[in-house]
Parts: structure tokens; C-alpha cells; sequence
């Protein structure tokens, strides 16, 4: 099983909003990881989480990261926390990605060891540029929640690690959004 973790905790200071507010940018995600092979999404809230809410639909997995405001981190522990005892992989999405769609989430998902889900590392690359999402098998959740601290999430792990690049540049840009 492929669980998707879309990170949208943040208070988007300098969108001037939090990221989740965006226009549709918060169902949509959820709606990209669904469509992109994910068998379960869990969204990760924190600024503004009940205004969030109440743009999902009412069985729609949510947790509220307590202590959002200290960085991606914070929210990527949390939500890998969270993933079910079946759950063999992580899809880790960010929500200020509007021009990744599920094709992008299709490819990571497919490109990466299917026999070998928990074991795996992969993430989507723009022109040869790491970016989101990543694919983090079970067996490196560990690690990454010990790495992950302030804004840094996973990036620290995923440097020491042979991690799958999978080539999207030709579905997206991959540029997060932060400013209007």
C-alpha cells in the first residue's frame, strides 16, 4: 500500500496566507495524489487548520501538526506518524506545487521497485533538479523523522542516500509557489 502525505501546514508568510487557502490548491493536491496511485492521502495541517478543513470533504484523513510553526519538519514527522501499520511507502507531496499533477505522482510511483516498496527512495526531478514529490519507503521512515528538523524535511536523509531521480520535466515545472 502507497499512502499520499500532502504537507500543507505552513502559514505561507510570504504568500501573505497559508498555502492551504490558495484558491483550490488544497483539493486539488489530494485530488493528484488520489488519481496519481495512492491508495489513502493524509493531509498534514497546522496555520489556519479548521478554515483548511472546511474545504474538505468530511471523510477526508487529516492531522494538525502541533508545532507547524517550527518548519516542514515538523509536518513531515508528524505525518509519517500518523500512516497505518500496512502502509509500505509515503508519496510526500507539498501543496504549494499547482502544476504538478497526478501524471507526475503516476511516474514516481510506477518508475520505483514495486517488489521492493518499503525499501525504496525515489523522487520526481525537473530538467535533473530534485524536487517534490518523493516516494519514501518504510524502511527509511526512521531516519527521515530523525533528520527531519526545522524547514528541513527529508533533504538532509535524502543526500546520503542512493535515491531514484525520475525524470518529469517533461510533465511540470515543479517550482513551488510563493508569492501571488
Amino acid at each position: 500500500m502507497v499512502a499520499g502525505l500532502l504537507l500543507a501546514a505552513g502559514a505561507g508568510r510570504r504568500m501573505g496566507m497559508p498555502k492551504a487557502l490558495v484558491d483550490d490548491w488544497l483539493v486539488r493536491s489530494i485530488a493528484v495524489l488520489r488519481e496519481g496511485g495512492c491508495d489513502d492521502v493524509v493531509v498534514v495541517l497546522g496555520a489556519s487548520a479548521e478554515e483548511a478543513r472546511e474545504r474538505l470533504a468530511a471523510d477526508q484523513r487529516v492531522i494538525v501538526a502541533e508545532g507547524w510553526d517550527e518548519g516542514m519538519g515538523v509536518s513531515l514527522r508528524a505525518g509519517l506518524d500518523s500512516l497505518e501499520a500496512d502502509v509500505e511507502a509515503a508519496v510526500v507531496h507539498l501543496v504549494d506545487l499547482p502544476d504538478v499533477g497526478a501524471d507526475v505522482v503516476r511516474r514516481v510511483i510506477l518508475t520505483s521497485s514495486t517488489t521492493e516498496a518499503a525499501e525504496e527512495l525515489a523522487r520526481a526531478a525537473y530538467d535533473g533538479v530534485p524536487g517534490h514529490p518523493v516516494l519514501i519507503g518504510r524502511a527509511h521512515w526512521a531516519g527521515v523523522v530523525e533528520a527531519a528538523v526545522g524547514d528541513q524535511g527529508a533533504r538532509g536523509y535524502l543526500k546520503t542516500r542512493d535515491v531514484r531521480l525520475v525524470e518529469c520535466g517533461d510533465l511540470a515545472g515543479g517550482d513551488d509557489v510563493d508569492r501571488r
